[in-house]
């Protein structure tokens, strides 16, 4: 069926993607609203060969929008704002930011692992953090073969996770420039310190990952810690993951879940070197599986490693699945 789409921070490096997202899929699309802040409205976008003009997010203007999904990359404060003026017109608003996340009346949705739960909403779908989304990609079919006990989190995030900040940051850093995003130079370097810290010392972004997993997965009974840091990559997120079972695994068994498990493409075969790495998750949807192996530190352990586009999968592609997951049930706010 054909839907009205609007995306909310069009101008921004996730909402960009999103347009390009939706641009390549086969998402059918009557009109299309491009939104963002007063100092980008009236400019110009090409979306599908056809020009569009950016206009101002505001309550007016979303009021008489006729719009059946809002996607929404404009950062907290704007979603908590117009994200429940969207659900009021009867449209579903899938938002990228951490604003709903938590929020218990709001679905946390990753179309290959619990699809049914967009059906639940009530306007609003809460899209996870880029990391948790290729995170639980890959856990959620081990854990239905052999249940988690444990995870243990490390990842390698790319510079883009910050937005053009960040990949501004890397790029004059290259040439010796001042970090403006970040509090340290990322050039040549590595920041453990993703978001800001809590009395505890985690960060935010370790408290997400804990967090999201647990509500994605459903089972509050999985112990998770979580270490983040950032890398001098421009995009493409990397997480080591030690995952402790209930029940036996193999490396083997563990390789053929994932190999049939939907949007994972495992690349696991260390003797001809071949395992995931960002510069080839760039600019794909999927999420790379690899270095499959047992953890005999612990029994039924393994470790795997786990790598995708943040900006794509991580954001822009998994909002995108979301819409078209309740376009094509023609499913509308309940």
């Amino acid at each position: 069926m054909k839907a009205n789409v609007a995306v909310v921070g069009c101008t921004g490096l996730v909402g960009r993607t999103m347009l390009k997202v939706l641009e390549e899929r086969n998402m059918e699309i009557d009109n299309l609203k491009l939104f963002a802040s007063g100092r980008s409205a009236g400019q110009k976008m090409t979306f599908r060969d056809k020009e569009f003009t950016v206009e101002e997010l505001t309550e007016s203007a979303v009021k008489s929008s006729n719009v059946d999904y809002a996607i929404f990359s404009a950062g907290s404060d704007v979603s908590g704002k117009f994200a429940p003026i969207f659900a009021e017109i009867g449209a579903v608003a899938i938002d990228n930011s951490s604003r709903w996340r938590m929020d218990e009346r709001v679905p946390l949705v990753v179309p290959e692992v619990n699809p049914d739960d967009a059906f639940k909403h009530n306007g609003i779908i809460a899209n996870p953090n880029c990391s948790t989304i290729q995170a639980v990609v890959a856990l959620k079919p081990l854990h239905d073969a052999f249940k988690i006990k444990r995870i243990v989190y490390s990842t390698y995030q790319a510079v883009s996770g910050a937005g053009r900040a960040g990949i501004d940051d890397l790029k004059s850093g290259m040439t010796g420039g001042e970090p403006h995003k970040f509090p340290h130079p990322i050039a040549y370097n590595i920041l453990p310190h993703i978001d800001v810290f809590d009395d505890s010392g985690y960060t935010k972004e370790e408290l997400k990952m804990v967090n999201e997993t647990r509500k994605i997965l459903g089972d509050n009974d999985i112990r998770i810690t979580a270490t983040t840091a950032r890398v001098p990559v421009y995009y493409g997120h990397s997480e080591s993951i030690n995952i402790e079972f209930y029940n036996p695994v193999t490396r083997s068994a563990a390789q053929d879940v994932l190999r049939s498990a939907p949007g994972i493409i495992l690349c696991d075969d260390p003797n001809r070197n071949i395992y995931p790495m960002p510069i080839n998750a760039e600019g794909r949807d999927e999420v790379f599986v690899g270095r499959v192996r047992e953890d005999r530190s612990v029994d039924n352990g393994l470790n795997i490693w786990v790598v995708a586009d943040n900006i794509r999968k991580g954001a822009a592609t998994n909002a995108v699945q979301i819409a078209e997951l309740l376009s094509s049930h023609d499913r509308r706010p309940t």
